[in-house]
C-alpha cells in the first residue's frame, strides 16, 4: 500500500525544495535552520509510518565526514576559540547525521512521493531564478524590502552571491528529474545560467558554469568525470599549501585585478605564511577567526611586492574591510590546512574523494559536487553552517533522484 502524500517522509524536503531557493534569495542565512527543521521532520515522518528510525548506512562519505568533524573537535582544543570550535564541530556532526538519517527516510520513500519532490525541485528553481532577476533588474528591491528599505549600498549587489551559489548547486540536479519533460529541464538549466552570467559574482558564475559543464561530461564519461574529480580536489585539499606557495610566488603585479580580487590573492599569502608555522597539527578549529595578526591591514611592504603601489589601492586596502583574514580564507583547502593542518587536509581528501565517487554513475549529482567544489575554492568559509546545510541537503536530493532514469 502506498504512503498518502501528506504523510510521506520527502514531503518536508519537497515543501522545502518549492520555496526554500526564493527564501534563499530574501535571506540566504534562513538556510540553516530550515534545513535542520526539514530533516527533523522528515526522521520524525518516517518513524510514524515505520515506528523505527531511519539509521544512516555506514556509507564511506558519511564515515569520512565523521572522522573529519571528529579531528575538528579535538583541534579544538588548541584553537583561540576553543568553545566555538567546538561548538562548531558538534553541529555540523548533528547536521550531517541528520541529513543521512532524512536521506535513508527519502530514499525508502515511494517513488510517486519522490516524484512530487523533483517537481519541486523544478518549480523552486524557476521560482528563485525569476526572483533573481526581478531583484538585479529592480535595484534589489525584493532584498531592500526584507531588510527595510536600508540605504542603497553598491555591496547590496553582491549579496545576491550565495543565492547564486545555492542555485548552482541544485541546477545539476533538474537534468535527473525525469518526470519533467526534457524541454522544460533545458529552459530552468539555461535560465538558470542566464541570470546567473547576469548578475555580480564571479565566483558563483563559474560554479555554475563548471557544475553544468561537468553533468554534460558525465553522461558522455561519468567514471572519468568522478574519477578525475576526485583526483583532481584530493591533490589540491593535500597540496595546497605547496600549490599556492608556487602559484603566488610568480604573480608579482596584481595592480589589474579588481580590488577585491587582488585582496583575495594577499588573503592566500598570508594564509601560506601563517600554515607554515603550524603545519601539521594547524591553529585549531575556526581559528581563522583569531589568527594572529589577522585583524590588522596590510602593510606597505606586501602591497609593493605584488604591484598594488597607487594611491586609490593603497586607500582601498587601508579600509576596515581590507583585514589580511577576515574570518576565513575564501578557500576551502587553505582554511582546512590553517585551522586542522596535514592531518586535517589528509581527512578533507578523503571525504571528497568519497564524495566524487559516490556520485559515480549519476552525472546531476557529479555537477552539484563540481559546482559544490568550485563555491567552497573561491567563496565561502568551509564551516558556514547554512552552506553545509545546502551541500547537505544537495546530497540528499541527489538520493532521492537517483531513481529518474539519465538524460534522454
Amino acid at each position: 500500500m502506498s504512503t498518502p502524500w501528506y504523510r510521506a517522509p520527502s514531503l518536508p524536503v519537497t515543501v522545502l525544495l518549492a520555496i526554500g531557493p526564493a527564501v534563499a534569495v530574501a535571506q540566504f542565512r534562513t538556510m540553516a535552520p530550515a534545513v535542520t527543521a526539514v530533516f527533523a521532520l522528515t526522521i520524525f515522518a518516517h518513524w510514524r509510518l515505520h515506528r523505527a528510525l531511519p539509521w544512516p548506512k555506514p556509507t564511506p562519505i558519511l564515515f569520512a565526514a565523521l572522522a573529519l568533524l571528529g579531528w575538528c573537535l579535538v583541534s579544538a582544543l588548541w584553537a583561540g576559540e576553543s568553545a566555538r570550535g567546538v561548538e562548531t564541530a558538534l553541529s555540523l556532526a548533528a547536521l550531517v547525521v541528520l541529513g543521512a538519517m532524512a536521506a535513508r527516510a527519502v530514499a525508502e520513500d515511494d517513488p510517486a512521493n519522490i516524484r512530487r519532490m523533483g517537481l519541486a525541485l523544478v518549480g523552486g528553481l524557476a521560482l528563485m531564478i525569476a526572483l533573481l532577476a526581478f531583484d538585479h533588474a529592480t535595484d534589489n528591491l525584493l532584498r531592500r524590502a526584507v531588510r527595510g528599505f536600508p540605504p542603497t549600498s553598491p555591496f547590496l549587489g553582491f549579496g545576491l552571491k550565495p543565492a547564486v551559489s545555492v542555485l548552482a548547486l541544485l541546477l545539476p540536479l533538474v537534468l535527473a528529474v525525469r518526470v519533467v519533460p526534457l524541454v522544460l529541464r533545458l529552459a530552468v538549466v539555461v535560465a538558470g545560467l542566464v541570470v546567473a552570467l547576469w548578475l555580480p559574482g564571479d565566483s558563483a558564475k563559474l560554479a555554475v558554469m563548471l557544475g553544468l559543464v561537468a553533468a554534460g561530461a558525465a553522461y558522455v564519461a561519468p567514471r572519468l568525470v568522478a574519477r578525475g574529480g576526485a583526483a583532481a580536489l584530493a591533490a589540491l585539499f593535500v597540496a595546497a599549501p605547496l600549490l599556492f606557495g608556487a602559484g603566488l610566488a610568480r604573480l608579482a603585479d596584481l595592480s589589474a585585478l579588481p580590488p577585491s580580487a587582488a585582496h583575495r590573492v594577499l588573503i592566500w599569502d598570508f594564509a601560506v605564511q601563517r600554515i607554515a608555522e603550524r603545519p601539521v597539527l594547524g591553529w585549531g578549529m575556526e581559528a581563522s577567526r583569531s589568527i594572529p595578526g589577522g585583524d590588522t591591514n596590510f602593510d606597505a611592504a606586501t602591497l609593493t611586492r605584488f604591484g598594488l603601489v597607487s594611491a586609490e589601492e593603497r586607500a582601498w586596502f587601508a579600509s576596515p574591510n581590507a583585514k589580511r583574514l577576515p574570518l576565513h580564507t575564501h578557500n576551502a583547502a587553505l582554511q582546512v590546512w590553517l585551522e586542522l593542518g596535514l592531518i586535517g587536509a589528509l581527512l578533507a581528501a578523503m571525504v571528497s574523494t568519497a564524495v566524487f565517487l559516490g556520485a559515480a554513475g549519476h552525472p546531476p549529482a557529479l555537477g552539484a559536487a563540481v559546482a559544490g567544489a568550485v563555491t567552497g575554492g573561491l567563496s565561502f568559509g568551509v564551516w558556514q553552517p547554512w552552506w553545509v546545510g545546502c551541500l547537505v541537503l544537495a546530497c540528499v536530493v541527489a538520493v532521492g533522484v537517483k531513481r529518474s532514469e539519465p538524460l534522454q
